[in-house]
């Protein structure tokens, strides 16, 4: 979801020679993963998508020298299904009071929950907030370059690791989120949409797509993410402004209609996920523990009610009190 600032991006002349045990085994699609990397490990791919990206990015806070490490992590945690449009602003706050890991390690852990404000999904503050402790313990407060170190922080899985030793220190990574899945589905396997949840074939595509060389690799990953956010959308993609359209084996087999598992749907109005919502917006907004009266107010049934807010605290979100008082966590 991030990306480095223009390192040149020459495809070297081994590009397209691939070497991975695994490759052979059935992809989702029916063909082998062979035959697939055979057809898309050249620069007939690289080279259109990564010039594209050149002349078409996004000019976002996180994509600039100044963000280094610290802010393509923030970035990375504040983008998890989340858009662009409502990520930003609350980046550009959060980086104004905690630049450092360390500046953020020194505070509660609530007040992180607090400055997330309604991105939602908050837990994902609780884990910055836990990385950033991490960070100052064991790395004087430098974000590690070490992708295995960076797996090890808490809060870190794979994607997060592989973004962020990509896109902030230009290593050769497969980043795979759902945006490049997506482009890989269409353009490699021919299929309208991946699996529900990431494959270990995906994973070998993904790999035996990387350029050779480590800064080229570094723009690739970012520059099919981008075509995927931009141009090759879940909805109405554009392929009329897609570098690789002639290329496509969805499109060029005529845009088949997805015949796998349905595609799961995020409902919000009304579930757990909403109650929560509402709960952690009265907390947010109170400078002092919060009576149980006050949370009643926030959602007329009482059982979902207590429900979520049970999870929440489950979750270490918010820290009961004596008293039927709550608050955001101190520790």
């Amino acid at each position: 979801m991030t990306a480095p600032t223009k390192p040149p991006h020459s495809i070297p002349a081994d590009t397209d020679a691939v070497s991975d045990p695994l490759l052979g085994e059935q992809s989702p699609s029916g063909a082998t993963d062979k035959t697939l990397a055979g057809k898309t490990s050249g620069t007939h791919l690289h080279s259109p998508v990564i010039d594209w990206f050149e002349d078409n990015a996004r000019d976002l806070p996180w994509r600039r020298p100044e963000a280094g490490a610290w802010g393509v992590m923030v970035s990375e945690f504040m983008l998890q299904q989340t858009p662009v449009n409502r990520v930003l602003p609350v980046y550009e706050q959060w980086l104004a009071r905690w630049p450092r890991p360390a500046d953020l390690a020194k505070e509660a852990p609530g007040e992180a929950v607090r400055a997330w404000g309604r991105l939602g999904y908050p837990r994902r503050a609780l884990r910055l907030h836990g990385a950033a402790v991490a960070i100052t313990e064991r790395h004087g407060g430098d974000v590690p370059s070490d992708h295995a170190q960076l797996l090890a922080l808490p809060g870190i899985g794979e994607y997060t690791a592989a973004a962020v030793a990509s896109f902030a220190y230009g290593q050769r990574h497969a980043v795979l989120d759902t945006n490049v899945r997506r482009v890989f589905a269409r353009a490699v396997t021919g299929v309208q949409y991946p699996p529900n949840a990431t494959t270990a074939a995906e994973r070998r595509l993904a790999r035996a797509l990387l350029p050779e060389d480590e800064r080229t690799a570094a723009r690739w990953a970012a520059a099919s993410m981008e075509l995927g956010a931009l141009v090759c959308t879940a909805k109405n993609e554009t392929c009329h402004r897609c570098p690789i359209a002639a290329q496509c084996a969805w499109r060029l087999a005529g845009k088949p209609e997805h015949d796998g598992p349905p595609r799961r749907g995020q409902t919000y109005a009304g579930t757990d996920r909403q109650v929560r919502g509402k709960l952690l917006a009265v907390l947010r907004d109170a400078h002092a523990p919060v009576s149980q009266a006050v949370l009643d107010r926030v959602w007329h049934e009482p059982v979902q009610r207590a429900r979520a807010l049970d999870g929440l605290v489950a979750d270490g979100l918010v820290e009961p009190l004596p008293g039927g008082l709550y608050r955001l966590p101190l520790t």
